[in-house]
């Protein structure tokens, strides 16, 4: 234009300041609004200024739109409501909620805000979390639109906007004292959520007051907001009345309403309650949304009923990455519920709806699908290989959607590799984790350290814990009381117990205790060199420290005094475990009753194993005399299934229970009488007087 000398005019100007603006070319928009400003001629518009801090919005760009509104202050320029509509969404985009007062407080100096400007305050004090000051601005917003404060009409845009002129008018009430003082409102109150206006006179009928269209709609938005404002801060009660409100309105709720309400209440009053709600959305022929269903999913996943979440996630035909998260909250529910067969479905599902997965995705597959024998069983070669193929699997679809490992997935598989015993495997992604992840206090690598620590003890791999172990140390990862009892355990495999102690005296050090596991794995290499008193001496010495002791550790000296062949050592340990009220278990059984049998007292053996299983059942012998009427039937039954029948019922209450029957079972098969008074027992009795004395 310049080299065909064509005279640009102040609207060509303009028209060039607002593609420069739209375009995102914000330095060269801003030299070319200086220039207006500076040519008398060409002075722009108040509209023109509202483009360049639209297009600053739009490119986050804080420092060009400071720019402008210091050249609209030199230049004596104004502000209108859109000007400060454009200030509110960089704020919001900020997240600065006292620059959003400032804003406020600058409008009202020169205007009576429209419902349109309250409309679009409520939206900037909702998405920063002043709940407050957003309810506060809505009741005001309402009492405007019912007392015809303000008319709305549809721009050529098809765009709602105030019928007023948008010039500046002072306000006429001081807004300071009734609009945004928090003070005001008492959220707690039961009255909340009924317009003042309405509660100090009935004299507008608010149900037969006309409200335009329009006006419905702003209004709809703006409940909408704040409903969805009462999800993220859990004010169920708040989002029940601004309900109830809406419905004295005459408000219609949408789909978009019914989904903020049911994600405020459903934390506080459950997924019953919640599905009430869609069902009375589905009378009023309203179709809940995907966001909803989402909702509902992952609810019945954490409540784990697999099914009714399985049903909702079949609903959802929206591939947005969003809805990524109810397929991931069932995927955790079948991990939880230990049902990976589950989760074959869902993710066939998801092909479907070629939903994109996410690396908290990955992570739960690798829960999922990572071990096949463990923890069941020990790793073979054909579990294994299995593992090693999902694996590869898994990784091979996480390239195609673009994932890389997180530290969390690393540490899944470290663990599952090390359950199944493949140490070469899990060493490789725990050095691959170390590269990863270089600063050592980005995550917390002591958890990681711990389970490469347990597989190699685990596999007796104790040379290369200790090398793991001082690594560790180097590196500045503290260990802490778990580490510890690991490498305690590991100088069991070593047979150093010059070494636990060392280990035990750096964990004094390091502020912690040792524990019925440190004693445990203690005693356990004590008991390898058959220094059976230097492992009484423990026992004793862990007693007088406070330690509550298990069955566990007990039955650790129990193993090797039955390899041993150590009936006095087993007798005075079950007399101990007696006078300490610790019930036995099934190994502790197991244990003194094969070491009665290695020496062929078979009467020993079989008062031992019925003492055992009625102290498996109560230590109290009410509550034994209570019992017995209820399984002494069961212990005689003649009935040829009843065995199975113990097994499956009382497994999955007390697997002990279940256990102590059956031996008391087989006793009476035996031709052996059973007594519900163990302490009257000959066996039993003999161990108190030798032992009961300590």
């Amino acid at each position: 234009m310049n080299e065909k000398s064509v005279h640009i005019n102040k609207k060509y100007w303009s028209f060039i300041v607002q593609a420069l603006s739209k375009g995102g070319y914000l330095k060269e928009a801003l030299k070319q609004l200086t220039f207006f400003g500076e040519n008398d001629f060409m002075h722009p518009d108040l509209p023109l200024y509202n483009i360049f801090l639209n297009g600053c919005m739009k490119s986050q760009n804080l420092a060009n739109a400071n720019n402008c509104l210091k050249v609209m202050d030199e230049q004596l320029i104004g502000k209108s409501e859109i000007t400060y509509w454009e200030l509110l969404k960089v704020a919001v985009w900020q997240g600065n909620l006292p620059v959003v007062y400032e804003i406020w407080r600058d409008l009202r100096k020169y205007y009576n805000p429209s419902i349109i400007s309250l409309r679009k305050f409520i939206w900037s004090f909702t998405k920063l979390g002043d709940f407050r000051a957003a309810y506060s601005l809505l009741q005001h917003m309402v009492s405007t639109g019912v007392h015809g404060g303000d008319c709305l009409k549809v721009s050529g845009e098809k765009k709602i906007r105030s019928s007023r002129v948008d010039i500046p008018i002072p306000v006429i009430i001081d807004f300071h004292s009734s609009v945004l003082d928090k003070k005001m409102i008492d959220l707690s109150s039961p009255e909340i959520g009924r317009l003042d206006a309405i509660k100090e006179a009935s004299v507008i009928d608010v149900k037969k007051n006309t409200l335009s269209t329009e006006l419905r709609k702003v209004l709809r938005w703006s409940f909408n907001d704040l409903i969805h404002a009462c999800a993220q801060c859990r004010e169920y009660n708040m989002a029940e009345q601004l309900f109830l409100q809406m419905h004295d309105l005459g408000l219609e709720p949408s789909p978009h309403t019914f989904d903020g309400f049911v994600r405020a209440v459903i934390l506080e009053k459950g997924v019953a309650y919640a599905m009430r709600v869609v069902n009375e959305m589905e009378k009023r022929n309203l179709k809940p949304n995907y966001t909803t269903i989402s909702t509902l999913s992952i609810a019945y996943s954490e409540i784990l009923e697999l099914d009714r979440a399985e049903s909702l996630l079949g609903q959802i035909l929206d591939s947005s990455p969003k809805y990524i998260h109810p397929f991931n909250a069932f995927l955790s529910a079948c991990n939880v519920m230990d049902q990976p067969e589950r989760a074959i479905g869902i993710l066939a599902k998801m092909k479907q709806l070629n939903m994109r997965p996410n690396i908290r995705t990955f992570e739960l597959l690798f829960q999922l699908f990572g071990n096949v024998n463990a923890p069941y069983e020990e790793g073979n070669i054909f579990s294994r290989a299995e593992v090693k193929k999902r694996i590869e699997i898994l990784e091979a679809d996480m390239i195609r959607n673009g994932v890389q490992h997180s530290f969390v997935s690393l540490e899944i598989l470290i663990r599952a590799l090390g359950n199944e015993g493949m140490i070469t495997e899990m060493l490789q992604y725990f050095h691959l984790a170390e590269t990863l992840f270089l600063h050592p206090k980005s995550y917390s690598r002591t958890v990681m350290y711990n389970n490469v620590l347990h597989s190699l003890v685990d596999a007796r791999e104790g040379r290369m814990a200790v090398e793991v172990f001082r690594e560790m140390k180097d590196g500045d990862f503290p260990p802490d009381s778990t580490t510890y009892n690991i490498m305690v355990n590991c100088c069991s495999i070593l047979g150093s117990f010059k070494s636990a102690c060392a280990l035990v005296s750096m964990m004094l050090r390091s502020g912690y205790f040792p524990q019925a596991v440190t004693y445990t794995a203690l005693i356990k290499i004590l008991l390898s060199d058959e220094d059976f008193d230097g492992a009484l001496d423990l026992l004793e010495q862990s007693t007088s420290e406070g330690i509550e002791l298990d069955v566990l550790l007990y039955n650790t000296v129990l193993l090797e005094a039955d390899r041993k062949g150590r009936i006095d050592i087993i007798e005075m340990i079950i007399e101990r475990m007696h006078r300490q009220k610790i019930q036995p278990d099934p190994a502790t059984c197991n244990y003194v009753f094969s070491a009665y049998i290695r020496h062929d007292f078979h009467n020993s053996a079989m008062e031992a194993l019925q003492v055992l299983s009625l102290r498996m059942i109560s230590q109290d012998e009410a509550v034994l005399r209570e019992r017995r009427a209820s399984f002494e039937d069961l212990v005689h039954s003649e009935d040829p299934d009843v065995e199975s029948w113990m097994i499956n019922i009382f497994e999955e209450v007390n697997e002990h229970l279940a256990v102590a029957l059956l031996n008391l079972r087989w006793c009476a098969m035996s031709g052996h009488s059973i007594s519900w008074q163990p302490e009257e027992n000959l066996w039993a009795r003999r161990l108190a007087s030798l032992y009961g004395s300590g």
